[in-house]
């Protein structure tokens, strides 16, 4: 071993301070040191000797220590493992909890596959409780497997707020659970993150807040839907086409499934298909004004296929678009079934062809819906009244409006024709629409104007025409047969002309009825 000299100590007061020098060096019995430093390294000597003999932990004693400290820890850890033990068996009780809920839920018919993930009640009381809430409310087993989910909605925390809230809107609890079924996704919702929103926006529609329940209950998928998506695309759209602004609050109410529909893959197309076939986008928003369901009939499925059947049963394409715009219902009813029926039907009474089939549709698209009980007795009547069943034919292909009139007004100018203008059936038969104007507001002053001047006309000459028109013909000496007008034709611009002050908002629940011509 190297001995450290002298001069690798200047002062003494250093060697005090290094204490941490190894003990193993000043383990030598023997220093040979120069004798001029004798004295001084006899006090160093003493002062080393003196450190060495302190009790001190050389490097591997401190792992040694360390290891035996490493030691001690990890038995205290596994002393704490009473924590983590615990965790494993709060972790199996949830796992057991939950198969009992899972059993219980299969032991009623419910089955609990999907609910994987979800946070369920960790006691069957609780989700039995669930389960008898939800069926107070009249859903069924059956109900709840087809939305499984809503067996993670807490009754207090979740169902109660969202009921109530539905309650206080005027949601009526009669169609409470037609509305749960058809989206059970509610009772998941926030009332006020998810629900006010939306019934905030509506009413910023212009729809009357005392509609806003009977919009909810027609679709209420419309609580799930994003203020600035589909809802507000929609109604830009329509306003873009023509739709009045202040008919959207109308639409919207009887309709509300527009808030859903998107432009480009079902507003666009549709209406884009009605102008191909001639209607002009100004019209079709008339007609969606009036009859705004008309936006839910599908394109390729319904729309497209009762097209194809109209000219298949004696429809012109050049009328399509009358017949459209007359009844725009047409292109959503199953004509796969009404058209041959209703061709037969007619064919058994007064032998009508497929073309003079069509040629009444184009007068009368309503005729598709005429029930057969309607038509039997407006025949009936005409044949009392003496007109031979070729004439009743005639007669239906001219003006097919008469089997659908109402029969008491019918019957009071026919009286009044016959009693009264003194004229002969055939004028009937070459004019038929003398049944559809009103007796006392149009047929009896006219005829007795008509009379009083003692000209000698037609039925179509005098009644087919406006007051106005009328008036001007009272002052002519001679009649001129040129001025007559097609009674038949249907005006498309009567569609586009400016709108009066009235609003189609305030309607009647009835009025779409297929029936409305009975």
């Amino acid at each position: 071993m190297k001995i450290i000299g002298c001069n690798c100590i200047p002062k003494s007061s250093v060697l005090i301070m290094q204490h941490e020098l190894s003990s193993l060096v000043f383990c030598k019995p023997t220093l040979l040191i120069p004798s001029y430093y004798q004295k001084r390294n006899n006090f160093v000597t003493k002062l080393q000797c003196s450190v060495a003999s302190r009790p001190y932990a050389s490097s591997s004693d401190s792992v040694r220590s360390n290891k035996k400290q490493g030691k001690s820890s990890s038995s205290s850890s596994s002393s704490s493992l009473y924590g983590r033990a615990s965790l494993l068996e709060m972790k199996n009780e949830r796992i057991a909890n939950r198969a009992r809920v899972y059993e219980f839920l299969r032991s009623i018919g419910i089955e609990p596959d999907e609910l994987d993930g979800l946070e369920l009640p960790v006691t069957v009381d609780v989700m039995k409780e669930r389960v008898d809430f939800l069926h107070t409310l009249g859903l069924t087993i059956e109900d709840i497997n087809n939305y499984p989910l809503v067996l993670g909605c807490s009754v207090k925390k979740n169902m109660i707020p969202v009921l109530d809230y539905l309650g206080k809107l005027g949601v009526k609890r009669s169609n409470l659970t037609e509305f749960l079924r058809r989206y059970p996704q509610v009772l998941h919702a926030s009332v006020v993150v998810d629900l006010a929103p939306v019934v905030k926006y509506l009413e910023g529609m212009d729809i009357k807040p005392n509609d806003i329940p009977r919009v909810l209950e027609k679709y209420p998928e419309v609580l799930g839907y994003k203020l600035e998506g589909t809802m507000s695309t929609s109604v830009a759209y329509l306003v873009g086409i023509g739709v009045s602004r202040r008919e959207i609050g109308g639409i919207l109410t009887r309709y509300p499934e527009i808030l859903g529909m998107r432009v480009g893959r079902v507003i666009k197309p549709f209406v884009e298909y009605l102008g191909s076939w001639g209607i002009p986008t100004l019209a079709v928003a008339r007609l969606i004004e009036k009859r705004p369901h008309i936006l839910g009939f599908g394109l390729h499925d319904q729309i497209k296929p009762n097209v194809k059947l109209l000219t298949e049963f004696g429809v012109r394409e050049a009328s399509i678009s009358s017949v459209i715009a007359q009844y725009p219902e047409i292109t959503g009813l199953d004509l796969g079934v009404r058209l041959p029926k209703q061709h037969d039907f007619l064919t058994s009474l007064v032998d009508l062809s497929r073309e003079d089939f069509g040629k009444i549709i184009e007068k009368m698209p309503q005729i598709v819906s005429l029930s057969s009980a309607a038509v039997v007795k407006h025949v009936e009547f005409l044949k009392s009244c003496g007109f031979a069943e070729n004439q009743v034919k005639k007669m239906v292909i001219v003006c097919p409006q008469v089997l659908a009139l109402n029969m008491d007004i019918m019957k009071l100018n026919f009286d009044y024709f016959q009693d009264k203008m003194g004229r002969e059936l055939d004028e009937l038969v070459d004019f038929p629409a003398f049944f559809t104007y009103g007796l006392e507001s149009t047929i009896r002053p006219r005829h007795r104007m008509v009379a009083k001047k003692g000209l000698k006309c037609s039925l179509a000459w005098f009644l087919n025409c406006s007051d106005a028109k009328f008036e001007q013909r009272m002052k002519y000496d001679t009649i001129d047969i040129d001025e007559m007008e097609d009674e038949s034709s249907f005006d498309m611009n009567s569609l586009m002309r400016p709108r009066n002050n009235e609003s189609d908002s305030d309607y009647d629940e009835d009025e779409d009825s297929d029936e409305e011509y009975l």
